[in-house]
């Protein structure tokens, strides 16, 4: 995992140093959005395309709302190599990568100097980008689900609605709770580089996930009984959790599959139609142990663990 500064590519690790061993995630650079509040970027089918790892929760929470918002006949898709080395995401040649499908290009840096040619930034999918004027909308995951989730609706009708305004506090809430301690504390885990940075992150982790199956004891979703872009969130990162997160990250307390709840609801979420289509476990697997050489300098990948995901989960019964 390496950075551009003023343009410039240096294959260099976060700097912990500073912090005490704590992993501290940079922000995205690119905030825009589509639609009528944007003059800039108007909804238009063909003019966008996504960027994304198949392995990264980030980049595939958006993959997964462009399925079910059905824009896939709209906004196409990049896909990386799975292995991040010196270069960082590349457009290698491997199952199920596809190359630059744009631009031809060799590294994902390459379309971030595209866009600016003197950018500093950490280099990270998911990027919405536009072709049109050949800038990054946006790189930031959880501002793309929702342009996908309400952004386009003028173009597919499909009015669905995953942040609806009568639940967003809820959501919100629910998401205050998730991010810093499940989706984004599994890496303050595992690339912390003190005991006490570690602990406390893991512990934050797993308290979490306490609070999550215990809400889940009593409802079928995150908020009652509607699926909404908090579950989307979550299910990312419990999808990887006992593939990459639970050993890579020593995140070892728990199994998600420990979790009768949990383990349930993420293999409801996982057999709604579409969704599997979006999980490369390949992909996720080695891009973890074979990418991050200071954890496993090895790079040996493991074959488990071995999970039936399609067995029913009985979560029908929670609906009221």
């Amino acid at each position: 995992m390496g950075l551009l500064v003023d343009g410039k590519w240096q294959d260099k690790w976060y700097d912990t140093s500073k912090s005490g061993g704590k992993f501290e995630r940079q922000a995205s650079k690119f905030r825009h959005f589509v639609g009528a509040d944007d003059n800039k970027f108007q909804p238009e089918s063909g003019r966008y395309h996504l960027y994304v790892a198949l392995a990264c929760p980030w980049a595939h929470r958006t993959l997964i709302v462009r399925k079910l918002k059905e824009l896939e006949a709209h906004i196409d898709v990049s896909i990386v190599h799975p292995h991040m080395l010196s270069h960082g995401w590349s457009f290698d040649d491997y199952p199920g990568s596809t190359g630059d499908k744009l631009y031809g290009k060799t590294y994902l840096h390459e379309i971030y100097t595209l866009a600016d040619s003197e950018i500093t930034t950490r280099v990270t999918v998911p990027i919405l980008w536009d072709k049109k004027t050949k800038q990054i909308v946006n790189n930031e995951s959880a501002d793309i689900i929702r342009i996908f989730n309400s952004g386009f609706n003028t173009l597919t009708g499909n009015t669905i609605d995953y942040y609806p305004e009568s639940l967003r506090s809820a959501i919100d809430e629910i998401n205050d709770l998730v991010y810093p301690n499940i989706n984004n504390g599994v890496y303050k885990a595992g690339f912390a580089t003190t005991q006490a940075a570690y602990e406390e992150a893991v512990n934050d982790v797993f308290g979490a996930l306490a609070k999550i199956e215990q809400i889940l004891s009593s409802q079928r979703y995150l908020v009652a009984d509607t699926l909404t872009e908090a579950d989307w969130r979550l299910f990312t990162t419990l999808i990887r959790f006992d593939a990459v997160y639970h050993g890579h990250f020593k995140c070892n307390i728990k199994q998600i599959a420990d979790y009768p709840n949990l383990f349930a609801y993420m293999r409801e979420l996982y057999q709604i139609p579409g969704i599997a289509d979006t999980v490369n476990f390949d992909h996720i697997k080695r891009h973890y142990y074979f990418s991050h050489t200071m954890i496993n300098p090895t790079q040996v990948i493991p074959l488990g663990p071995k999970q039936d995901l399609m067995q029913p989960h009985g979560r029908e019964s929670l609906s009221t």
